[in-house]
Order: structure tokens, then C-alpha cells, then sequence
């Protein structure tokens, strides 16, 4: 596949040109992997219909995408630096919507879960190269760019997913033909920017697997508090609102929904509020705001002060991950192209274990004990931050 893509290369430009190409391309992978994202939500109970499981053999086999990106996260920074970021992310673009074909055609258990494994893999590994290469374009161009491009991500799931709902709802499409389409249009797009895909993928280190050192270590755990939260949300509001506080089941979407919409409002204007601010300030006082989020949906008694409390929460912690990332160029104890998948695997298994680990603490206690142990991270998250932005801007 590599060999084949040996051919990939941009048209003569101004450097000037070629950079603005790369920071347009950098912010359309992003958006191709929240679209790809999007598009394989849907076909999970479609898999399980086909595959006839229960929700607990579903639940091992939705393990497998996460033990296969944990499996291939470490292992992205050594192949960026050996093919470089254009050949591997055009290639997992090109595989990614094949896997979602054969997904909804899987009638065999047997092999759903070794494709699952690698679909996993795929996606694990595309997370990390595209990160990679937002880093080095930051970097090149001088400017913050990263929040913008991580708000790609939040556009394409959102434009997935409304037209996933579209193309199955209102036009009653199969699964099948809805996800040809999305296929298509994830190509078209590769087609008119993978040339300008970073042709490096950082220096080699030798390693072949990435282990996280010195400050690069506390970035990981700052950036795993933060998806923790991330997925905390994501699979523990409407289940908050709903038992903890009594509301219809009509009503267990706003939250996240308030959540995702200042998540993306944030991540649309962080990269001139870091600029601004200073990165440091963004990352505590979000600290801090995101802190008094959980303090509402904890203690206030009223609709909308819980409303308020999930927008916080996504006010605060959109530009944590992002500013991060940023970090991680700047630092000299690793390489790019080892720390952020370094990173990224510390990351990914907050994803995993968060909701986990809110589960068991709400069963032994309660959701309100469970949202208190957020709060708590997040402080620690303050303090880690103030010590990794140390004298920074």
C-alpha cells in the first residue's frame, strides 16, 4: 500500500502556499476522522441485530476497537517516522471505509472480532498520525491552530451523524447505501487534500514502541483527566439527569448536548483566546470553570443551573486537550513523533475506563459521590497544569 502512494506529491507552490495548504489539509483529516467516527455509531445495533448478541457479548466485542487501538497507538509515532504522515493517513483513509462495508455485512462472531480488533487499530493509529502531524504544522506555521482543528473533529461527527439520521430516517436508505455515501464523501475529500498531508512524520528515535517520559508524562495524565471527563459526559449525563435527578427520559440528551455545544463553541474561538490569554490561563481558569460546573449539577436544585453545569463543564474543558497537544511540540524531552502517541494511549485509556469507573463508583455510592471524584480530578488537573505551564505564556 505504501509503495502504491509512492506517487503522492503536491504541486510546485510558494512555501507560503504549500503552508496554508498543509494547515487546510491538517484541519480535513480531522474532519474526515469525526465523519468516519459518526458514520460507524450508527451501525453498532445494526452489528448486534446481525450478529443476534446480547448487550453483554456487544459490550466485549465494542472492547475489542479499544484493545485494538490500545495495541496500535504506541506503535503510530514509529510508523509516521518510517512512512511519513501523507502515505499512512492517506492509506487509513482509503482502508477506513472498507471496514465500515464489511462491518454491515458481519454475520459471523468469529470474524467480527478480529475485524473489530483491527478496525480499532485503525482508528487508534489514524488518531495519533493525525495529531502528529497538527503538532508539526502548528509548529511550522507559528501559529495556534490546534484548537480549530480538533473543532473539525466535533463538525464532522456532527455532519455524520445529522446526515447518517438523513439518509436513513427521512429518505429511507439501507445501512448499507448510507454508508456507501459516506464512504464516498470521505474519499472525495482525501482526494482534493491528501496531497498535502506532511510528507516527514518526525524524527526517528529508534524506539518502536512510545513510553512516556518527564514532563511528557504529566502531560498524558492531564490530557487522560480530560477525556475521562469527556466520556464521563458522554455516557453518564443523560443517566445522571434521568435517575440521580428525576428528569423524563425525554430530556437525558441536553445535557450532553449542552456539553458538546460549548465543547465546540470553544474549540471554534480557543485558538485567538489562546492567543489572547495565554495558554497557561486557558487551562487553569477552564480548570476552574469546568470545577464549578460539577459544583452545579452536584448541589444546585434547579433545571437550569444542571443546564448551566454541563455548558461549564464543556466551556472549561474544550481547550485542554488542544493546548496540550500544543505543549507537546514545545517540549524537548521526546520527540513528536513518540510523545504524542505517548500521549494518545494515555489518553485513549481514560476513554476506556472513565464511564468503567464511574459505573462502579455510582453503584457503590451514588452518581452524585461518582460526579464528586470528576471534580476532584479536575483539581488535580489544575495543579498538574500549573506545574507543566510553569513560566510559560
Amino acid at each position: 500500500m505504501f509503495k502504491l502512494l509512492s506517487f503522492i506529491k503536491p504541486k510546485n507552490l510558494t512555501k507560503t502556499k504549500l503552508q496554508s495548504m498543509q494547515k487546510i489539509s491538517a484541519h480535513a483529516i480531522f474532519f474526515i476522522s469525526g465523519f468516519g467516527a459518526a458514520s460507524w455509531a450508527p451501525l453498532v445495533p445494526i452489528l448486534r441485530k446481525q450478529l443476534g448478541v446480547g448487550d453483554d457479548t456487544l459490550g466485549m466485542l465494542l472492547l475489542c476497537l479499544g484493545f485494538g487501538s490500545l495495541i496500535a497507538m504506541p506503535l503510530a509515532g514509529f510508523i509516521a517516522s518510517k512512512f511519513g504522515c501523507r502515505k499512512v493517513l492517506t492509506a487509513i483513509s482509503i482502508i477506513f471505509p472498507i471496514f465500515l462495508l464489511t462491518i454491515c455485512n458481519l454475520t459471523d462472531i468469529s470474524i467480527a472480532i478480529p475485524t473489530l480488533i483491527l478496525f480499532g487499530a485503525l482508528m487508534g493509529c489514524m488518531d495519533v498520525i493525525m495529531n502528529i502531524q497538527a503538532v508539526i504544522v502548528e509548529k511550522n506555521s507559528g501559529k495556534r491552530i490546534m484548537s480549530g482543528m480538533h473543532a473539525m473533529w466535533s463538525i464532522g461527527g456532527f455532519v455524520g451523524a445529522g446526515l447518517f439520521g438523513v439518509w436513513v430516517g427521512a429518505l429511507n436508505l439501507s445501512p448499507f447505501t448510507s454508508t456507501i455515501i459516506a464512504s464516498i464523501i470521505m474519499l472525495a475529500i482525501l482526494f482534493f487534500f491528501y496531497k498535502y498531508f506532511l510528507l516527514n512524520g518526525g524524527e526517528s528515535s529508534g524506539s518502536l514502541i512510545a513510553i512516556p517520559r518527564g514532563i511528557v508524562i504529566l502531560i498524558g495524565v492531564i490530557t487522560c483527566i480530560a477525556y475521562l471527563v469527556e466520556g464521563a459526559m458522554m455516557d453518564w449525563s443523560g443517566v445522571f439527569l434521568t435517575t440521580a435527578r428525576g428528569f423524563d427520559i425525554s430530556l437525558a440528551g441536553v445535557g450532553f448536548t449542552c456539553f458538546s455545544a460549548a465543547m465546540l463553541t470553544m474549540r471554534l474561538i480557543g485558538d485567538r483566546l489562546v492567543q489572547a490569554i495565554g495558554q497557561k490561563i486557558v487551562v487553569l481558569v477552564g480548570s476552574i470553570i469546568s470545577f464549578t460546573g460539577f459544583m452545579l449539577l452536584i448541589f444546585a436544585d434547579f433545571q437550569i443551573f444542571l443546564y448551566a453545569g454541563f455548558f461549564l463543564i464543556g466551556i472549561g474543558s474544550a481547550n485542554i486537550v488542544p493546548v496540550l497537544y500544543t505543549a507537546i511540540g514545545k517540549q524537548k524531552i521526546m520527540p513528536v513523533n513518540m510523545a504524542v502517541p505517548a500521549v494518545s494511549t494515555l489518553a485513549y485509556a481514560g476513554i476506556l475506563v472513565g464511564p468503567a469507573l464511574i459505573g462502579f463508583l455510582a453503584h457503590q455510592t451514588s452518581l452524585f459521590v461518582a460526579f464528586g471524584f470528576l471534580a476532584t480530578l479536575i483539581v488535580i488537573q489544575f495543579f498538574m497544569a500549573n506545574f507543566v505551564f510553569k513560566g510559560s505564556d
